[in-house]
Parts: C-alpha cells; structure tokens; sequence
C-alpha cells in the first residue's frame, strides 16, 4: 500500500490526516502553505444579507471585526465551515457539501454577501448574488517542505494552488499519483506525474476515497 502526503495547510491536514486514518490509510501532513492573520475593518453588516463562508479559516483567524457581524447570517461551504460559524455565533442560513459555485446556485439570487475570503480567492467570480470580498487572511508558502519521501507514494491536493506549487516543487514525477479534489486542481498539477485523478465531488470525504483507491489499500492496481 502506497503512503498518502497531505499537502494542505493546518489544522485542516490534521484533520484529513485523521480522516485518511480512520480509512486505514497511512497518511503524512506536509502542509505546502502556512494560514496567518491579515488586518481588516469590519464594514457596517447593514449593507449586507448575509456573510459568505468558503473555507473555516476565515473564522479561525477573523480576530475582533467577526464580532460586529455576528447578527448576519451565514452561508457556508462544508460542514467543518459550518461548524465553525455555529460556533462563532452564527446562525446557518444555508450549507453546501460541494463548493461555493453549487452553494450559491442553491440560494437567493438577489442577496448582498460579505464573502470573508483568503488572498487567494476563486470560485464565486460567476455569481449572481452581489458579493463583496474583504480579505481576512492569507496562505503563505512554505520553504522546502519535506517532500524527499513522496516517490513512489500519493499526493491529496485540496486546491489548485496546492496542486501548482507541488508542480514547482518536484521535477522526478513519473512514480507519484496525485489524488486532486477538482479538476481545475488536477490541471494545475501538470503533467508527467504517474497518474492524475478527480475526486467525484470537491469535499474532503471524496477526495480521501479516491486517495484509499490510488493507494492501492484493497491491493489491486
């Protein structure tokens, strides 16, 4: 059975690391990028409908300004994102299991959305609700990660900045499969690699199934 590295950023790779275990796979955190803070002025939430929730970091590293938006409600991609805004003392107006894009194809068109987002944001550019970003934190790159042990084994990549700075980070490819959570992230990881897969829906729980596949954990090839 081949070892899964799980490039994402913490604490979400403790916690895919924890899922893969339960799965029986043998699973090793290498986060390629490190969550930090970035400073930002709560706007008046009278302006809005609702807060837009695409990832639990936003509310992990949020600080002061989420306070003054707590009686917005929130709409959240994924039920770790949800979770996290119950606890921050938002009430759910709506959760996605998939991404932003099916989330807010599923709700009112003519809402105004505070999206707190990353630096690097994407999947909303088509929206027909009025969203307004307002960036709350940033993923920076990690220097050399210890990728020395991931020939022959599988990579997780959960989006597709992971998926291209793997890319600029390993050059011998051929005997490593990438398990990627959406076809934009799969395409980002280039080409060369032993195999390149999709998982059948972008969550965390199809990613790792398709991970358990690519591991080779039933023994087939």
């Amino acid at each position: 059975m081949r070892r899964l590295f799980i490039l994402r950023p913490e604490p979400g790779a403790s916690a895919s690391a924890a899922s893969a275990s339960a799965l029986g796979l043998d699973a090793v955190t290498v986060p390629l990028f490190a969550v930090a803070p970035v400073a930002w002025d709560a706007p008046d939430p009278a302006g809005f409908d609702g807060v837009l929730l695409t990832s639990a970091n936003a509310l992990r590293h949020g600080g002061e300004g989420i306070e003054r938006l707590r009686g917005l409600n929130a709409y959240a991609v994924g039920p770790a994102t949800a979770e996290a805004a119950q606890e921050a003392g938002f009430e759910i107006a709506a959760a996605g299991s998939a991404d932003a894009a099916g989330l807010l194809g599923s709700i009112a068109p003519d809402l105004r959305l505070l999206h707190l987002c990353g630096a690097d944001r994407r999947g909303v550019e088509d929206a027909a609700q009025a969203i307004t970003p307002v960036v709350v934190y940033r993923a920076d790159a990690i220097d050399a990660p210890p990728l020395g042990g991931l020939a022959g084994q599988v990579a997780a990549v959960h989006s597709p900045r992971a998926a291209a700075r793997l890319a600029e980070l390993v050059e011998q490819r051929s005997s490593i499969r990438i398990a990627a959570i959406s076809a934009a992230a799969a395409a980002a990881a280039g080409t060369g690699w032993e195999r390149v897969e999709t998982a059948a829906a972008p969550n965390d729980a199809a990613l790792l199934a398709l991970a358990l596949r690519l591991c080779d954990k039933s023994g087939q090839q």
